[in-house]
């Protein structure tokens, strides 16, 4: 059968391939899922074993982002935007690569929780992968404008630089936060996942009906998700579902088919 995995350090923990065994149930797919754990400064030597042994993609997670990037022969526009890939496909003897976590975040926010982002301020908490990532889907769908919050500003600046051609983006010191307030707030840090529950940012950052996401995901509520309740977010999420759409993006990528993804919602968290 046809092979696929997802390849990290760590990697055990990764709900990946209880979600491609659904999506194949599901679309009458077969093919194998696993994970591969390798080595840190060894990726590129496992995922090229991987295709000899006739692997046909990858999911790639934690901290070898840059690595499936640096390996590949060619690459989609938002992998590139994105200075990133999450997924690997082999295309004859090269890698494509690919960035589908914006794609992920974007379907789960405004086609499964129901949040729009076209005309809406949208904060950003963060300017590291995670949120380059997510920058060029955010802009594509025209919000009014998206802040980048961050404690480095050289890092936030950066961002803006790279994305201003494409919309609104500005950066912000997080001591300028005090006083503005946003209709969407995006949490692309770990912060709170240490177990230090002391957030950086200052509270009245949340207009009424205001959306609040966090791009970690557990079984309890996040430290971010706790605080934003307290401070005024009318709805908030985790990142599950990002994570369950943005496989459903690499599984279009190899088989050409989209799953549904509720079922899988119901499978991993029941009454989502």
């Amino acid at each position: 059968m046809d092979r696929y995995a997802v390849i990290g350090n760590p990697v055990a923990h990764s709900k990946s391939p209880q979600i491609h065994a659904a999506f194949a149930r599901a679309t009458g797919q077969e093919l194998t899922y696993e994970r591969l754990l390798a080595p840190l400064g060894g990726f590129a030597e496992v995922a090229a074993q991987f295709a000899r042994d006739g692997g046909l993609g990858l999911n790639v997670t934690v901290p070898f982002k840059l690595d499936a990037l640096a390996i590949a022969d060619k690459a989609s526009e938002r992998a590139h935007a994105a200075g990133a890939c999450n997924t690997l496909k082999r295309d004859g003897e090269e890698w494509y690569a690919d960035n589908t976590d914006g794609a992920g975040i974007i379907r789960d926010l405004t086609f499964n929780l129901g949040v729009p982002i076209r005309h809406r301020d949208v904060l950003v908490l963060g300017a590291g992968g995670a949120a380059r990532g997510i920058m060029l889907p955010l802009l594509h769908e025209e919000p009014r404008s998206i802040t980048i919050a961050n404690r480095t500003m050289v890092k936030a600046d950066a961002l803006v630089e790279r994305f201003s051609a494409q919309g609104p983006v500005a950066s912000v010191e997080l001591s300028e936060l005090a006083g503005m307030d946003f209709d969407v707030v995006i949490n692309a840090t770990s912060a709170g996942l240490s177990g230090d529950v002391t957030l950086p940012w200052p509270a009245g950052l949340f207009r009424p009906g205001s959306f609040a996401y966090d791009m970690v995901y557990g079984d309890a509520p996040t430290a971010f998700l706790r605080w934003a309740r307290a401070g005024g977010a009318a709805r908030w999420a985790d990142g599950l579902g990002m994570l369950v759409e943005q496989a459903a993006e690499s599984f279009v990528l190899w088989r050409g088919v989209r799953p549904d993804t509720r079922p899988v919602f119901a499978l991993l968290r029941p009454g989502r």
